[in-house]
């Protein structure tokens, strides 16, 4: 295993495991000793907690993984500059709620962060293209960062092809493809080995794993974190030697 200062983790699109690989992967570098931390752009959609603050589930989730430091325990601000409250693609969420998401505070956000840790896991938001204003998508931010890429595929109908567009979109950008993670959802697939075998022959970056379903008492809840046992079961079905 030959760790850089982070990575980025994209998907072939919304709700396909990105927060649940991400995790997964600080939970793993947490229990190898490396200090690490998550870090998502931009998040959208919130729910409201018992003291009555706004909190959002990935955020959630990325914070339970990321290495504790007492001396500065870190804040959701610390983990994504922008909260959004919709639900919705970024950029559309950013202009109901008259806020301009913006490239270049993003970027200054991460290094921030990547001051206080050796290694910063960052979640891209819904796949690798979506907009995050008129001029930018998560793919420039990506290119911004210079980390490289982990592809998250949710495992259902039509992921080959979400898969090799997205590979094909992380190369143009002269990024590096460090590898990929199958992602099982909760519906089975159909041929489920079959179509791992035929991205596997396509995709040129090792494969990291294959997260099968989470047990009904491991589904996240709405509007909730992962919880620390999901974490690990995730984890345990990641190979980061291959990286």
């Amino acid at each position: 295993m030959n760790l850089s200062k982070g990575y980025f983790v994209t998907g072939t699109d919304t709700e396909i495991g990105k927060t649940l690989v991400s995790a997964a992967l600080l939970w793993k570098l947490n229990s190898l000793g490396i200090d690490c931390a998550g870090f998502k752009p931009v998040v959208a959609g919130t729910y409201a907690a018992q003291n009555g603050s706004r909190l959002n589930e990935d955020i959630e989730s990325l914070r339970i993984a990321s290495t504790s430091k007492a001396q500065r325990p870190l804040s959701a601000d610390d983990l994504c500059p922008y909260i959004l409250d919709a639900p919705i693609a970024p950029h559309l969420g950013a202009a109901s709620q008259n806020i301009a998401l913006d490239a270049k505070t993003i970027l200054s956000a991460f290094k921030q962060l990547q001051q206080d840790f050796s290694t910063v896991i960052v979640e891209g938001v819904g796949g690798f293209l979506v907009p995050i204003n008129d001029v930018n998508n998560m793919g420039d931010v990506a290119q911004s960062f210079d980390l490289p890429v982990i592809l998250v595929v949710g495992m259902r109908l039509g992921c080959i092809n979400h898969a090799l567009l997205s590979c094909e979109a992380i190369v143009q950008r002269k990024l590096k493809l460090a590898g990929w993670v199958a992602n099982s959802l909760n519906a089975p697939m159909p041929m489920l080995q079959e179509n791992i075998d035929a991205l596997k022959k396509r995709i040129p970056a090792p494969f990291l794993g294959l997260i099968p379903s989470l047990s009904q008492h491991l589904v996240k809840p709405q509007n909730a974190p992962y919880s620390i046992e999901a974490l690990a079961f995730a984890a345990k079905h990641l190979n980061l030697e291959l990286l």
